[in-house]
């Protein structure tokens, strides 16, 4: 945070509407398709077709935006323009934590590829599990 003539501003990144993630879902309640966005889950938009749904979400955040930059509040970070190590610290149960690794070994990979091969492969992003030779 910095100072300035007028007072006190935060300085920060600067994004664009089109940086943040959406969805857009049809709704049989409401019977139009629901615009969403990740990074903003209090927001949504309608529309009757799906994409302009999508325009009109898009419409809200970049107001959203401004309204956030007048008040010198800093936005939400897309998650596009987060860097992610590769490495995440798992927490499971002990029991989990055993069958996993027999099923690795029977596979004859090491647990860490064997739970990444099963999470692509949840995802349908699965390379084909290679064995180690014997």
């Amino acid at each position: 945070m910095s100072k300035n003539k007028g007072g006190s501003s935060r300085r920060g990144p600067t994004y664009e509407a089109e940086d943040y993630l959406y969805s857009v879902v049809w709704s049989a309640d409401d019977k139009t398709f629901i615009g969403r966005v990740l990074e903003f889950p209090s927001l949504a938009a309608h529309g009757n077709t799906q994409e302009k749904a999508l325009r009109e979400i898009r419409s809200v955040v970049r107001y959203a935006l401004e309204d956030l930059a007048d008040s010198r509040e800093l936005a939400p970070e897309p998650l596009s323009k987060r860097s992610f190590s590769g490495t995440l610290n798992l927490r499971m149960p002990k029991h989990l934590h055993r069958q996993l690794a027999i099923e690795a070994a029977e596979e004859g990979v090491s647990l860490n590829h064997w739970i990444n091969t099963k999470l692509a492969a949840f995802h349908r992003y699965a390379p084909v599990p290679a064995r180690k030779a014997s």
